[in-house]
């Protein structure tokens, strides 16, 4: 076998690295650094689809290397993430369902519902062009940006503070109610488009180019604080153009 066939899937085996260093760095508490591996493992995703199609490298083995993959990084990993932030924060609550450490395990439908996405991409022919349901990747950057909004000072980076995320995302039933939306929105029936350009003109592209421009100017307004932003916006674009998406 040529060597460019083994570069897709050494790709994937770097994003299933970082998932995995993601885990064990929020197993030691440092929540920050675990988000920084669940993004480097995004980018690494991005890469391996990417090489795949430039090199004409695919392969049966390929694919199923990168569901299972992509199910620590952007499954396991956020989903754990979320599990060890609530369950840290419920200490000495008065609500019942924390006080019972219920609430944590809100965010196990993270990984159970990210499989199931997972699962059905591999066998519905409808994803060729855009996707069913958020893909996995989407999801986990939403909540590996929480831990950056909670702990990372924003500094000279962000022309505008939006605090009040700050208060948003330290409330534990907040949290817990995120995981249950965003694991629905990974099994449901919407149309999402694909950030896949197959040509860089205008037309066909709008909805792509439309969503880069405004979350390239969010991003510059709010700096870190713009990503969770960047992801509801995905979401409500893909919601409000769903006539405009093709299967």
């Amino acid at each position: 076998m040529k060597i460019k066939q083994h570069i897709p899937n050494t790709l994937t085996v770097l994003n299933l690295f970082s998932g995995l260093i993601s885990l064990t760095l929020t197993f030691d508490g440092n929540y920050v650094l675990a988000s920084l591996f669940i993004f480097i493992a995004a980018v690494f995703d991005f890469l391996d689809g990417n090489a795949a199609r430039i090199l004409k490298a695919y392969s049966e083995l390929g694919k199923q290397l990168d569901s299972l993959a992509d199910l620590v990084s952007f499954g396991v990993a956020p989903g754990i993430m979320i599990f060890q932030m609530i369950s840290v924060q419920c200490a000495g609550s008065c609500n019942m369902l924390e006080r019972m450490h219920i609430s944590p395990y809100f965010a196990m439908l993270i990984p159970i519902c990210s499989a199931l996405r997972l699962a059905k991409f591999n066998i519905d022919l409808r994803q060729e062009v855009n996707f069913i349901g958020i893909p996995t990747p989407a999801n986990a950057i939403f909540f590996a940006s929480i831990p950056l909004v909670l702990y990372v000072q924003p500094g000279m980076f962000s022309l505008i503070h939006l605090d009040f995320m700050v208060t948003f995302f330290s409330n534990t039933r907040i949290l817990a109610i995120l995981a249950v939306f965003f694991s629905y929105l990974l099994v449901s029936d919407f149309k999402i488009f694909s950030m896949k350009f197959k040509s860089m003109v205008w037309k066909g592209n709008q909805l792509r180019y439309m969503f880069l421009i405004i979350s390239l100017s969010l991003f510059i307004l709010f700096f870190l604080s713009a990503i969770p932003i960047i992801i509801i916006l995905y979401i409500l674009m893909s919601i409000f153009f769903q006539n405009y998406i093709t299967e």
